[in-house]
């Protein structure tokens, strides 16, 4: 059972770019005799000294360890050591859970007081295997302060709420879109049958994580924290600074998330107002008015075409180019489009796409669909995720036939009302959805065209923070950090601690994607 696929396990999903961190070793090399009949034989190379097999950090033992890179051979060099944590922290001698704890090590012989901590989004996403998708814009930062990633419980490598079971193929898919509520609900309770025995799912909430990382914190001997939050990432920093100031330094909130918010509230008009914006920019482009038209429209008339007809389509794997049958809906069709708002890229494919699928090619739609779902399943734990979004704001959702004429309609909201009336759920504390009030510098980075955070996000967070700074990069989407001189700027706001000081001008530069007018790209 794969419910990690399922429509109600997509809801706050992220989609970041992959890279690698490569740790390089450096050898001496051994000098060559003369090549000469009196020549003594060369001296041995002196022994390179060893590496260190364990690192003290605090109370703490690291040992060196690989972090493995989901649908990848590449890893990333760290220092590691499992941390054990009561399973219910109001219970000392609950079950014990293990957390994967990870440390990038700085290169400097003196490091900085304070240290960086990255906070993984989705919910649902682990930090360990979210690193590579965020190390070009942070590793400048390694030059002198180390880097911790703690997996959330319940993600990576900290008691993961998995709910694939034994001999099952890989969790998600992107056909399981259309699924009916007592289904939905039948699902859930297989699910918590393979967690019974391994998790209480009550347990595994943004607040209970917030006391996992200020237990490690203080056995890494209580250096002050830089958070750095990717979407989710930024609730988690935003809870844990509310709850433990003095352990806080500076914030960098990048995909905001206010705390006022409950998550899936407005997730149809967000994609709703993406979507306008972005296709907008083909009526200003000849080239892309001429090919397209107005792919806003197009796009609706292919909603309501598969509304009435929804149907099974083939298209050709983009990975192992075999024949693949979906079922194409307006669920279906939903879910994929808002895949593809979340980045300049794939938005700027996103006209070509619908218009090759209203002539009946789904393949660019629903091959490129494949690779991202693919990606996102194996890098986002459903339980978790249900864990959280049950427990702090499902109770909240009201419904909204405002919403029934999106892409998305209602069914984000109907579907965790009926999900969450089932799975188990933690407590919430009574201050959880007030807005974070401090005075530490605080970054907020947000995309022009985000269909999940929008800009608007950062500017109501940014209200209650008088030593903030919110930037919206123009023509980005979602998570932006790694977009053109972003990593600069996030480097001298956590060394300086000034964000009114900040040089921000190289962002001007930045641009959206042009629209791809074919496969070939966008006009010269």
């Amino acid at each position: 059972m794969a419910i990690q696929g399922r429509t109600a396990l997509r809801i706050g999903i992220v989609a970041v770019g992959l890279a690698a961190l490569g740790w390089n070793h450096f050898h001496a090399r051994m000098a060559k005799a003369p090549d000469t009949d009196d020549a003594t034989a060369a001296p041995t190379a002196p022994a390179q000294p060893s590496q260190p097999q364990a690192w003290r950090l605090g109370s703490l033992t690291l040992r060196p360890c690989e972090l493995g890179q989901p649908n990848s051979g590449l890893s990333t060099a760290a220092w590691c050591a499992p941390f054990e944590v009561p399973e219910n922290r109001d219970d000392p001698h609950s079950r014990r859970i293990t957390l994967k704890l990870a440390v990038i090590r700085s290169s400097a012989q003196v490091v900085a007081a304070d240290m960086l901590v990255m906070l993984a989004g989705g919910p649902g996403q682990a930090a360990t295997e979210s690193w590579p998708g965020v190390s070009t814009a942070l590793q400048p930062l390694t030059a002198h302060r180390h880097v911790l990633l703690l997996d959330q419980r319940g993600t990576g490598g900290s008691n993961p709420l998995t709910c694939k079971e034994e001999g099952a193929g890989p969790e998600g898919g992107a056909d399981d879109l259309d699924v009916h509520p007592e289904k939905e609900r039948e699902e859930v309770q297989r699910c918590l049958k393979v967690l019974a025995g391994k998790a209480d799912p009550r347990y595994y909430t943004t607040t209970v994580a917030a006391e996992d990382l200020e237990e490690v914190r203080r056995a890494l001997g209580s250096p002050a924290f830089d958070l750095v939050g990717v979407s989710y990432g930024t609730r988690m920093a935003q809870q844990y600074a509310m709850r433990y100031p003095q352990a806080v330094r500076s914030l960098v909130l990048d995909g905001v998330v206010p705390n006022e918010l409950v998550l899936g509230e407005d997730f149809a008009q967000n994609l709703d107002a993406a979507l306008k914006a972005q296709f907008a920019r083909c009526e200003t482009d000849e080239a892309c008015r001429k090919r397209f038209n107005d792919p806003y429209q197009t796009l609706y008339q292919l909603r309501d075409a598969l509304r009435a007809n929804p149907h099974t389509v083939s298209f050709r794997d983009p990975q192992n180019y075999q024949t693949v049958q979906r079922v194409l809906s307006e669920a279906s069709l939903a879910s994929v489009v808002r895949m593809f708002a979340y980045t300049p890229l794939t938005a700027a494919l996103l006209p070509l796409s619908i218009d090759a699928a209203a002539h009946g090619d789904v393949g660019p739609l629903l091959g490129q669909a494949k690779l991202l779902s693919g990606d996102l399943s194996d890098t986002m734990n459903g339980g978790m995720q249900l864990s959280v979004i049950c427990s702090e704001d499902a109770d909240l959702l009201t419904p909204r036939p405002q919403d029934a004429h999106t892409i998305l309609g209602t069914r984000m909201i109907d579907t965790l009302q009926n999900v969450c009336s089932v799975w188990p759920k933690g407590t919430r504390p009574d201050d959880f959805h007030q807005p974070l009030k401090t005075d530490k510098p605080v970054l907020l980075l947000s995309g022009e065209f985000d269909p999940v955070t929008p800009p608007r996000y950062g500017d109501e967070v940014a209200k209650n923070l008088p030593q903030s700074r919110h930037l919206v990069l123009t023509g980005q989407g979602h998570n932006v950090m790694n977009a053109g001189c972003a990593p600069q700027v996030i480097k001298h706001f956590i060394e300086d601690q000034k964000p009114g000081a900040l040089e921000v001008k190289c962002l001007d530069r930045l641009r959206a994607t042009p629209m791809f007018i074919d496969f070939n790209g966008a006009t010269p």
